[in-house]
């Protein structure tokens, strides 16, 4: 027998999920028609059909009513768009108690039900009878109803596919019924609407006829399972329930004279109560149902508000908080650089500063006059000590007593036969502080402190 593997969410004990299949027109129209009966019947309280999104391909319809007094039940449907297989939908109901199978079918609470339904016409082998007129009770990717009988094929390869196909669909309870005989009347009734109401539109009915019971456990064999003669048996499912017991789910013995078969009414019911994991995408529908949930009272909105209020506090609580500690970082985050640049610039070294332009003291004219005249002294001719210079106040320099200023007369220099003489222009002393002109064994000399001694 399989075994439960799945990683999916247990389904919740309040909510109640269904999937079928539509196969007349429109539909939506068969919907509303009917929300809007209901409503004025005051069977449910309220109905809405959301706004249609753009480029959404699905319908959704919400409805909310009170069971059992005063236990709210809300539920969403959804229809998808029309096509050559009809119209799939998928219903998903939650309650704020504990959901009882004696409640109203959801389903019922969208969907009209016909009064010639299965209820009151006599179903028949082929499935033809039995709420031809609303059209909305096939199960999903089949021809199987769901309020009515489903003969097996008589062709062994079908019917191994019909029963493969069954077995892994979580969202109906599917039960196999063999018939020992060839039923009268009575026993061609379906067995569906003998159950409780919460289980009419989830259980899918098989019908083995009497040749066929060995064909039918042959295919039953992958599933650890098989039908006792002129019994029945629920399908585990693939995955099967944690803690399915196969023969706690065989009923050996069923009575088709149109008496209420109890022992497989108990069988189904404990089936359906017991914990299962969500269907495959129950897990959107459900999330769906709760989030995006539309049909609200005064109260609801109220409450929806405030929640969205403490909501956006909260959010602007954090974002104050979290800009304070930005600040706070980016000022310790300044402190540390402005720390940084002070150490830096003590432990730089001092820059290189020229000869020349360290000494920023004030010179006076006279040290300057005195070192550009020691600049302009020829080298190896020292100065006798002593020695006078007057100062002229034209070239600014001094001449030695009985000298002529080279500025004032020529110098004769004395042919060597002494008939004739060369004449040397005299040089003229260069102003203080530019170079001499003449040649550079000729200098200025320097000039004397006035008063000193002559040797």
């Amino acid at each position: 027998m399989p075994t439960s593997t799945t990683d999916r969410p247990s389904t919740p004990p309040t909510v109640w999920l269904a999937r079928g299949r539509h196969v007349g027109a429109a539909a939506e129209e068969v919907l509303r028609r009917n929300l809007r009966d209901l409503h004025a019947r005051g069977v449910i309280h309220g109905h809405l059909e959301p706004p249609e999104a753009q480029g959404d391909r699905e319908r959704v319809f919400e409805a909310r009513w009170a069971v059992a007094g005063q236990v709210t039940v809300r539920a969403r449907l959804t229809v998808t768009a029309p096509s050559d297989g009809g119209q799939e939908w998928v219903l998903a109901a939650e309650a704020e108690a504990p959901w009882d199978l004696a409640w109203p079918s959801p389903a019922t609470m969208f969907w009209p039900e016909d009064p010639e339904g299965p209820e009151g016409v006599t179903g028949s082998t082929d499935g033809s009878a039995g709420a031809e007129g609303t059209g909305w009770d096939r199960a999903a990717g089949s021809e199987l109803r769901l309020r009515d009988i489903n003969p097996l094929p008589a062709d062994d390869k079908d019917l191994r596919r019909v029963l493969r196909d069954a077995a892994p669909d979580t969202w109906t309870i599917h039960v196999v019924v063999h018939e020992a005989m060839t039923p009268d009347e009575r026993g061609r009734r379906p067995l569906t609407p003998l159950l409780p109401p919460g289980l009419r539109h989830r259980v899918v009915e098989h019908r083995a006829a009497p040749h066929q019971l060995r064909a039918v456990n042959w295919a039953l064999r992958e599933f650890g399972v098989e039908v006792p003669r002129g019994g029945a048996v629920v399908l585990p499912g693939v995955p099967a329930p944690e803690g399915y017991d196969r023969g706690g789910y065989s009923v050996r013995t069923v009575f088709l004279d149109g008496s209420r078969p109890a022992e497989l009414i108990d069988a189904v019911t404990r089936f359906a109560c017991a914990p299962r994991s969500l269907p495959k995408g129950a897990d959107e529908v459900l999330t769906a149902l709760r989030e995006d949930w539309h049909l609200l009272t005064l109260e609801e909105e109220l409450e929806r508000e405030r929640a969205l209020v403490a909501m956006y506090a909260e959010a602007l609580e954090a974002m104050t908080r979290s800009r304070d500690l930005y600040r706070e970082a980016a000022e310790r985050a300044n402190e540390a650089l402005a720390a940084y640049r002070e150490s830096a610039e003590l432990a730089a070294p001092a820059p290189d500063v020229p000869e020349r332009n360290r000494d920023t003291r004030p010179v006076s004219p006279f040290q300057q006059l005195t070192r550009t005249f020691e600049r302009l002294r020829p080298a190896g001719r020292p100065r006798r000590p002593g020695s006078f210079v007057p100062w002229s106040p034209r070239t600014g320099a001094g001449t030695s007593p009985g000298e002529t200023s080279p500025t004032e007369t020529s110098s004769t220099a004395p042919s060597p036969t002494g008939t004739s003489s060369i004449v040397v222009p005299a040089m003229e002393t260069p102003v203080a502080g530019t170079p001499a002109t003449g040649s550079p064994d000729v200098a200025t000399p320097h000039a004397e402190r006035p008063g000193a001694d002559t040797p």
